[in-house]
């Protein structure tokens, strides 16, 4: 088994890189060895640019709605589809979600008196920083029906909950709406609303009937407004066929994007084409005339940026020290 070496950096904080999904696509096929003074390979995320000290190949991987650069990376892992020769590969969030995965491939473990006879609708939701349409919604299906919220986002059960899919298994529906809108931009709150066997009430991604069966969702993508959006729901609230219907239809279709994304190769197989090359070989992005200096005026604006993070930061230290004086 070929060894490589490799670093990560610019993830988020609590990411471990030692256990992670990367890591563990990567262990198929290769000895790993986590080298940040001397990599062969680089991956890299949104929350800096500490990436920029290295020359070697660099692989970019985003869980936001954020396209990828590829002056400044050589392969990136996003959500766009889009076909760019060797150097991307679309990985929709909820891929990082195994369990839900799991459970919404599994067959219905409910019999049709409990899908029936369960409350109207919930949602979990903790960031409020999110597009005002999963607000909109929210408001209109309320007149029609109390909701459940489960997250710190208006939480009317007593706290935010442990588990958000054993507490959305007791709805009939649950509200699914992406942080952002943007096509391709497909993370778990779809997959974890198929894994509560609920009816997921979807936003975000206008190309999500590619992704999965669209019997098996409602896609507000579909419809001209929200209040159009709530007069279906009514409906299938009311139909006890039309909801066992939708509710028990398969997930995915053989065409549908998911069905190939779900293949437990999928990223395995990618990085293998990328870590197997000579790491100088696996270079892609352009690294001499106009391309060097693109990448050198990124470096810059990152000195500058910590260079004007410093003030701030003292002064962020000298508020603190006066509340606790205070």
């Amino acid at each position: 088994m070929k060894k490589i070496r490799i670093a990560f950096t610019d993830f988020w904080g609590v990411f471990d890189p030692n256990d992670n999904f990367i890591m563990d696509a990567l262990r198929k096929n290769f000895e790993v060895e986590i080298s940040d003074k001397d990599p062969e390979f680089v991956f890299c995320s949104i929350f800096g640019r500490r990436h920029l000290k290295y020359d070697c190949a660099k692989i970019f991987y985003t869980g936001e709605n954020i396209d990828p650069d590829f002056n400044l990376v050589d392969y990136a892992l996003g959500f766009p589809e889009i076909d760019y020769y060797d150097r991307y590969l679309r990985l929709p969030h909820y891929l990082l979600y195994p369990r839900a995965c799991k459970l919404a491939l599994s067959k219905p473990s409910m019999s049709d008196e409990e899908l029936l006879n369960r409350k109207f609708c919930n949602y979990v939701i903790s960031n409020a920083l999110s597009s005002p349409e999963r607000g909109i919604m929210i408001d209109k299906l309320e007149r029609y029906k109390p909701l459940a919220s489960g997250g710190r986002y208006h939480n009317n059960v007593g706290g935010p909950v442990a588990d958000k899919i054993d507490f959305s298994r007791g709805y009939k529906f649950s509200i699914a709406f992406e942080n952002s809108g943007s096509r391709g931009y497909t993370t778990e709150k779809i997959m974890e609303s198929f894994a509560s066997q609920t009816i997921p009430i979807y936003w975000g991604n206008p190309d999500i009937a590619k992704e999965f069966n669209p019997d098996s969702f409602i896609n507000c993508h579909d419809f001209a407004n929200f209040d159009e959006v709530v007069d279906f729901v009514k409906k299938i609230d009311s139909d006890d066929t039309a909801y066992l219907n939708m509710v028990k239809a398969p997930m995915i279709r053989d065409d549908s994007l998911a069905a190939k994304c779900l293949d437990e190769d999928y990223l395995s197989d990618f990085l293998f084409k990328i870590c197997s090359q000579d790491p100088t070989a696996a270079i892609r992005r352009n690294r001499v005339y106009i391309g060097k200096h693109y990448e050198d005026e990124a470096k810059l604006h990152e000195k500058l940026d910590r260079v004007l993070r410093l003030p701030r930061r003292a002064v962020r230290g000298m508020k603190n020290r006066i509340k606790r004086v205070e």
